[in-house]
């Protein structure tokens, strides 16, 4: 942890990031004895035996012990568990598997190409928001599916109650290219520039808000490009600016692991984790995997406001202020007070990311009405077809 004479840093920057510090905390062995519920450790990656583990939660205190034993692996061991058999029903694993080929079939015929976040548009083949359109395509094979004991168990000892729920189903096809290694959402969906403008103690607190995971569709061979993890990466402060550094690439390039999965298999794995999804080397494995992104039921206001009324409200104080002369910090301020700042949650098919990780705020979008002097009815129409595009 970057520090100083007083204590923990308030700021982190890229100058923070120090090749030799990630090393200190990946180069290591996870020690089995320290995970007694895990079944194995394989290339430093914990590996459990879902009928186990269902086995130790019978009783309220095998399930918190085993709960206990999840975070500390997430927390502050690999960041990383892998779930063996966690759909042991084939069918409903399968049945899951034709709703999403259906779903991907639809997608094609309508000519829509999803695109990814760290892969070139139409190279895989993405579903975005796969958790409604599944649900409103067959509502039983939704449930069976869901009701998956594993995933709540997971879920509740990451997040606790009240967790939100999203999925989107990734199907890499073969030749298709490695991910770039990344960190994943909140954080790792900004730039190094807005990134740094969090504090430090946001950087921290960005892991526990959202819990990432997949579920193999079918057996994923290592030549199929399974993910890519550094085991232990989740620990490194400063890695929300440091994954894209050419040095920390360079290292996780040569010292990832991969593992092979199971269809029925389960990983999850905590966001800050270093990773990124493998190089399809094989000939003819469609290497389908439902990406499950967990998140806390904390990440919300308490009131509900029409921001976009409010928006529409201030603008002309905003342009007024602005022509007698009211500085940037003045005008931001107001529009940080009365603009949703936060492009998340929205409908990815409709709004995808333009120019980075994320599309455009409401916050942005008034912004570039303020900069570019646009009248109050084509920033009324601007932020109405904003928000039906952030509308599933």
């Amino acid at each position: 942890m970057s520090s100083t004479l007083s204590g923990p840093r308030t700021w982190l920057s890229e100058d923070d990031c120090d090749l030799d510090g990630l090393r200190e905390l990946v180069e290591r062995d996870t020690d089995p004895a320290d995970y007694p519920y895990a079944a194995a450790v394989e290339r430093n990656v914990l590996l459990y035996d879902s009928g186990s583990l269902r086995a130790e939660v019978r009783t309220p205190e095998g399930r918190r012990n085993v709960q206990a034993e999840l975070v500390r692996a997430l927390a502050d061991g690999p960041g990383i568990v892998v779930l063996k058999g966690a759909f042991p029903d084939r069918a409903v694993l399968d049945r899951a598997t034709r709703v999403f080929d259906a779903l991907i079939a639809e997608q094609r015929a309508s000519g829509a190409v999803a695109g990814d976040h760290f892969a070139k548009p139409g190279a895989n083949d993405r579903v975005w928001n796969a958790l409604q359109k599944a649900a409103l395509l067959d509502p039983e094979a939704f449930a069976d599916y869901y009701a998956n004991d594993i995933l709540a168990l997971v879920s509740l000892a990451w997040l606790g109650p009240g967790y939100q729920v999203t999925s989107q189903v990734n199907v890499v096809n073969p030749g298709g290219a490695a991910q770039t290694v990344h960190r994943d959402y909140h954080l790792g969906f900004l730039s190094n520039e807005v990134a740094a403008a969090y504090p430090a103690h946001v950087h921290r607190l960005s892991p526990v808000l959202t819990l990432q995971g997949a579920v193999a569709h079918c057996d994923m061979p290592v030549e199929s490009g399974p993910t890519m993890y550094l085991p232990h990466s989740q620990k490194y402060e400063p890695g929300y600016l440091a994954w894209r550094l050419p040095e920390f690439h360079e290292y996780f390039e040569a010292h990832h692991v991969q593992l092979p999965l199971a269809a029925g298999d389960a990983v999850f794995f905590n966001p800050a984790l270093f990773h990124a999804a493998g190089h399809n080397t094989s000939a003819d494995i469609r290497r389908m995997a439902n990406l499950l992104q967990v998140s806390s039921a904390f990440g919300r206001a308490m009131e509900s406001v029409d921001r976009e009324a409010v928006s529409n409200a201030v603008y002309p104080v905003l342009v007024a202020r602005a022509a007698a002369g009211a500085g940037p910090e003045w005008l931001e301020a107001v529009v940080a007070a009365s603009a949703e700042g936060y492009a998340f949650p929205t409908d990815l098919d409709s709004d995808p990311p333009v120019g980075g990780l994320a599309p455009a705020s409401q916050a942005d979008v008034v912004r570039l009405a303020l900069r570019e002097g646009w009248g109050v009815g084509r920033l009324r129409t601007a932020l109405r077809e904003a928000g039906e595009r952030r509308s599933s």
